[in-house]
């Protein structure tokens, strides 16, 4: 059986990662099959899961990994998943920052696409406590002075937060939340390692849901950007609840019925190539 070469590899192991936590578990035969693809596909797919800490191989198949309310994965185990909606949802956020505007971006892997579209917005004044955030403007500054062009008119100036580094290579602590207190944002871009109505947004680390905090108080606009995967997750410590976000950007992968429960809190929805949802007023 040959490959499906209209799927990209990261697209394939997507749908994988579906189909297991949706079903509990899956056979290296029923993918074969669902997929179109051969064994060894299947079976490199499953070892780059496992590799990245979220399926565990079993005899004939894979089943996922329980993870813990305190589990945090670090930066590039996360990086690695759900690339393709991560790249859309991007697109779709960045179309929400204005030109001239003070925007905040907090830590994940997701708000670190973003920072990659929002090179194009001119005039931003970026806060962030991502280390790897930062890092998507300081480059495209030193590869602009490489080049010999100097600055670019209109690019962003960035401010980067103290505080001590967690796994997602964010800066937590008193430090950080000193500055955020002090600062005021248009827009607050804030990825999430977990939403649900209950929990509202939450992570696995207690100081930075602390950190969060203030980013959320701060903002006079919340921003949440989430793949669909993020649906349903609580972690250990809540910091905001779904009342005080104001629009979600997520991709199509999000199933109807939680759309429909996510309309009745949210002002709007964004599934990234769709139109808006907007809360009836």
């Amino acid at each position: 059986m040959s490959d499906n070469q209209n799927l990209l590899a990261e697209q394939r192991r997507a749908l994988i990662l579906d189909e297991v936590r949706r079903r509990g578990g899956v056979r290296v035969n029923e993918l074969t099959r669902k997929l179109n693809v051969s064994d060894m596909t299947v079976r490199r797919d499953l070892d780059a899961l496992a590799r990245l800490g979220v399926v565990e191989k079993v005899h004939g198949g894979a089943v996922p990994v329980a993870e813990a309310s305190t589990y945090e994965p670090g930066f590039e185990a996360k990086s690695g998943l759900e690339l393709s909606a991560k790249e859309d949802i991007a697109k779709a956020a960045a179309a929400m920052a204005t030109p001239g505007t003070a925007i905040a971006l907090a830590g994940g892997t997701t708000a670190f696409a973003l920072a990659q579209q929002l090179l194009e917005v001119p005039d931003l004044t970026v806060v962030t406590n991502s280390v790897r955030v930062a890092d998507v403007f300081y480059n495209a500054q030193r590869s602009a002075a490489l080049g010999g062009v100097g600055p670019r008119p209109g690019a962003a100036t960035v401010v980067l937060t103290g505080g001590v580094r967690t796994p997602s290579d964010t800066l937590v602590g008193p430090v950080a939340d000193a500055a955020v207190r002090s600062l005021h944002f248009d827009v607050l871009f804030l990825g999430v390692h977990g939403i649900s109505v209950e929990a509202g947004l939450s992570t696995p680390n207690l100081a930075e849901a602390e950190t969060n905090r203030h980013f959320v108080r701060a903002a006079r606009r919340v921003v949440v950007v989430a793949d669909h995967t993020k649906w349903g997750t609580v972690g250990l410590s809540s910091f905001a609840s779904l009342d005080q976000v104001d629009a979600l950007v997520t991709d199509p992968g999000l199933p109807e019925e939680a759309r429909a429960e996510i309309s009745e809190y949210l002002p709007e929805l964004v599934v990234a190539g769709e139109p808006a949802r907007t809360a009836d007023i």
